[in-house]
């Protein structure tokens, strides 16, 4: 489906193979073993990988949140972007625009609103139900963005309860916050 990345308009798709056969024959030499993916699919791959090399030690997803703000743009590597700007937003009280999610007059203002509990309820229950069927396709690493305006209140907010949750149900859980 992609061009080998040793092909060029002097080298065709046999001299290429064989060229990074050449390569690594060092670490072909040190390896205990070989995987012929001529006939695999994808999908058998990972399955193949999971089974023998990883043998199950991941468990779990990895599951990465991540809070954003819109205006430097959507990370590249999420898997899932849900947009946090229909929410009350603490920006506009001056007691709470220097502040963030993290800090707890942020937390108290947003855990008042009943759009924040409405989204936070939601939010659990889709990753909840679909993160399931990601894991019985041997997907172990899945990010989940959370944007707001400026990535400083709402999302940070939203990430921390979402993580906090799926940390008590012994999922591995990595959060960062990109704009703080």
């Amino acid at each position: 489906q992609r061009p080998h990345p040793l092909t060029n308009k002097n080298r065709d798709l046999q001299e290429a193979i064989k060229l990074e056969t050449k390569f690594l024959d060092k670490v072909s030499e040190k390896a205990d073993l070989r995987i012929d993916t001529s006939a695999l699919t994808e999908r058998e791959l990972r399955n193949l990988i999971v089974d023998r090399i990883i043998q199950k030690r991941a468990k779990t997803l990895n599951l990465a949140f991540c809070s954003f703000g819109y205006k430097h743009g959507v990370p590249k590597d999420a898997d899932y972007v849900f947009d946090m700007r229909c929410l009350p937003n603490p920006f506009w009280s001056k007691t709470l625009k220097n502040l963030t999610g993290l800090d707890k007059e942020v937390k108290s203002f947003l855990s008042e609103q009943d759009l924040v509990i409405e989204m936070m309820q939601d939010l659990i229950f889709y990753l909840g139900k679909w993160i399931n069927r990601f894991e019985h396709h041997n997907k172990l690493y899945m990010t989940v963005a959370i944007g707001c305006t400026g990535g400083q209140h709402r999302s940070v907010y939203v990430v921390e309860k979402l993580a906090e949750y799926f940390t008590e149900k012994s999922m591995d859980i990595i959060v960062r916050h990109r704009e703080l």
